[in-house]
């Protein structure tokens, strides 16, 4: 994911005014969550691809809405053709129609992906993890958990959180102190649903909700909050940079983010090989070097230098304490879910 400065930019915008229409017929469209992200996948992924099979591809960002996916497929008018997506979003999508069945045998490297990564209809694109994230500057002792993060006596200020029901209803729960392996199961539950928003509400006058990746690391450096939840990859890009910021590893969450082909792409084909491209070990071990999010490709993974490993959500140390996302739960659930979650939100 999820992982990406969520804001259309420029570019993003002309799309939508003119060339969006336009390039049915023309350049294939990729679509991600932009920010530092997705300049690491054009370096790493984007340009070298384009320049090996000779074609051409136009960039553009979103918010992760299914719903402009859905009126595309819905209507005939598709607009984009590969897209990054997060898990539970994928396994609905593709229960509903809206992405092209992958052919595995086509696109090869199968053998060489960690688990759960060749969906039938996305390819995992990396590892994303979210985590606490505090500036060491800013703070004179480090936080060390989701109970810190909720402690707003003795770390008084705003907190950072994505304004979604996932993550924070896992969050919640190891704040009000359910042990890791046992969250899901008292997420399951409608008194465990209950409990998880409870605790939420606590912490609500607090609360500063991000929507774009790139929002977390900026608010903490302006010191508009005192610590946030962020996607790993964020903090780590600016701590290897200099940046005193840094990341909480025990209690974070951990995924995947898909590429998937938006049914009646124009491209598929095009869009096929530039999947296949984006799973060789080379070209992850390229875009890891950019922004140190984890790879799929176990090749890749046994590749990376020590120095970058450390950052990456999938490395032993990092994995320790941490909770794996439950796709399955939030396809199960998701949408009741995000719903309670909204009216929850907007309500005083």
């Amino acid at each position: 994911m999820s992982a990406f400065a969520r804001k259309p930019g420029l570019y993003a915008v002309l799309l939508w005014l003119g060339l969006g229409s336009a390039q049915a017929g023309s350049d294939m469209v990729v679509v991600g969550y932009g920010g530092a992200g997705q300049k690491a996948q054009d370096v790493a992924l984007f340009q070298p691809f384009s320049a090996q099979d000779k074609s051409k591809l136009i960039q553009t960002e979103y918010n992760g809405e299914m719903a402009r996916i859905k009126v595309m497929v819905d209507t005939g008018s598709v607009d984009w053709d590969v897209v990054q997506i997060e898990g539970p979003d994928l396994l609905r999508g593709c229960d509903e129609g809206m992405y092209e069945r992958l052919d595995w045998n086509k696109l090869g490297h199968k053998d060489q992906l960690i688990a759960d990564a060749a969906q039938e209809c996305g390819s995992a694109a990396l590892v994303w993890s979210v985590a606490i994230a505090y500036d060491r500057d800013k703070l004179a002792q480090a936080p060390t958990s989701w109970a810190d993060f909720w402690d707003v006596k003795k770390y008084p200020g705003k907190r950072g959180l994505r304004k979604r029901a996932v993550y924070n209803l896992e969050f919640a729960l190891l704040a009000d102190g359910v042990k890791v392996e046992d969250v899901y199961k008292v997420l399951a539950t409608p008194a465990g649903v209950d409990r998880a928003f409870a605790k939420l509400s606590q912490l609500k006058p607090s609360i500063q909700w991000w929507e774009a990746g790139a929002q977390p690391p900026q608010w903490l450096t302006a010191g508009d909050v005192v610590m946030t939840s962020t996607y790993s990859g964020r903090i780590a890009a600016a701590a290897q940079n200099g940046s005193p910021l840094a990341l909480v590893w025990p209690g974070s969450l951990y995924g995947m983010d898909y590429w998937a082909i938006i049914k009646g792409s124009k491209h598929v084909q095009q869009a096929e090989r530039l999947i296949a491209y984006t799973n060789q070990p080379e070209a992850q071990v390229r875009y890891v070097e950019q922004i140190p999010y984890g790879p799929t490709n176990t090749q890749a993974a046994a590749a990376l230098a020590p120095e970058l490993a450390k950052w990456v959500p999938t490395s032993k140390q990092n994995l320790e304490g941490a909770l794996a996302m439950n796709v399955e739960f939030w396809v199960d659930h998701g949408e009741e879910l995000e719903e309670r979650f909204n009216a929850w939100a907007a309500s005083k």
